[in-house]
């Protein structure tokens, strides 16, 4: 089984094929989020009732997919032109499910995280996507001079999510995300990271990136989809980074303690991310800056109400 690419010969397509291998997802473009081939298969022995046999041991052969055994649906009709149409004599249906596990024991992606009243960086996990090139947890990678495809890091992760908390504001709140690409080899086309927050639903303003919410619990909307601008930041090039801000309004549930700012899972084209174990993120402060603002206010008033009462 191929994928054609787009350049192919126009007596040689059928609808909606040539993608090249490459899907978009149906909130991105729904146009290119399915594709249809052809598969000529030969030499197929009869079954008990003399027609052909349905084929068994299915695979698509891409890492991570498991298919089905094949099942008899009602046979599929091809428009040959505007009046007339091709009916196979038989249609199979078999499903193919992606799991990131088995595609690759480890994570593809991790998130690093950062709060602007803490001066330290909570870096991705040690090691998390693959193995380190040196056996001591040094800091600096002095592993082998073949360049591997993705460029030596202390997480070796292909892709890196930041997660920038930058302003506290009396009724909002803004972070700055910015994905990094390390893979040496690869562009990213049409990628999607998708974050799973309880303040995705007081979303308000998105800057640089295409967003949509995915509504999974009935009217709570948690997790929102990230995607490029078109001829602004639609590919990922190599050691390169895309990155927008997004403004938050403060719901009444919203702190900065316990790591709620913090999301709770992220997702880059489909495989999730690995997060930093909770205890590293950064403590509040003695006093948040919401609360010191709020003591000078109280002491400046105070002291208003004093020169009143003295004058």
């Amino acid at each position: 089984m191929m994928d054609l690419g787009p350049g192919t010969p126009y007596n040689l397509q059928v609808a909606n094929c040539c993608r090249g291998g490459v899907l978009s997802s149906l909130v991105q473009n729904s146009k290119a989020a399915t594709s249809t081939f052809r598969m000529i298969v030969g030499n197929f022995a009869p079954s008990s009732d003399g027609g052909p046999q349905m084929p068994f041991n299915f695979s698509i052969g891409v890492p991570g997919y498991t298919c089905s055994n094949a099942t008899v649906v009602p046979p599929s009709r091809t428009q040959f032109d505007k009046q007339r149409h091709i009916q196979a004599l038989m249609t199979w249906q078999v499903l193919c499910f992606y799991s990131q596990t088995v595609a690759a024991p480890r994570k593809s992606c991790c998130v690093s995280l950062f709060m602007f009243y803490s001066s330290v960086v909570v870096e991705c996990p040690r090691c998390i996507c693959g193995a380190c090139p040196v056996t001591s947890m040094a800091p600096q990678c002095k592993g082998p001079k073949a360049e591997p495809a993705a460029r030596c890091t202390g997480h070796m992760c292909p892709i890196q999510v930041h997660w920038h908390i930058k302003k506290s504001y009396r009724e909002y709140w803004r972070v700055k995300m910015t994905v990094n690409n390390f893979n040496t080899l690869k562009n990213f086309s049409d990628w999607n990271f998708l974050v799973q927050h309880p303040g995705m639903q007081n979303l308000t303003e998105v800057f640089s990136f295409n967003h949509h919410p995915l509504v999974q619990y009935g009217t709570i909307n948690d997790t929102e989809l990230f995607w490029g601008l078109p001829n602004f930041n639609t590919m990922l090039l190599q050691d390169g980074y895309v990155q927008s801000e997004i403004l938050l309004r403060k719901g009444q549930d919203f702190t900065f303690d316990a790591g709620w700012a913090f999301p709770r899972k992220m997702y880059f084209d489909g495989g999730e991310c690995a997060m930093p174990p909770p205890d590293d993120y950064p403590p509040l402060p003695s006093a948040s800056c919401d609360q010191r603002l709020s003591a000078v206010l109280r002491s400046l008033l105070a002291g208003l109400v004093l020169l009143f009462l003295l004058f």
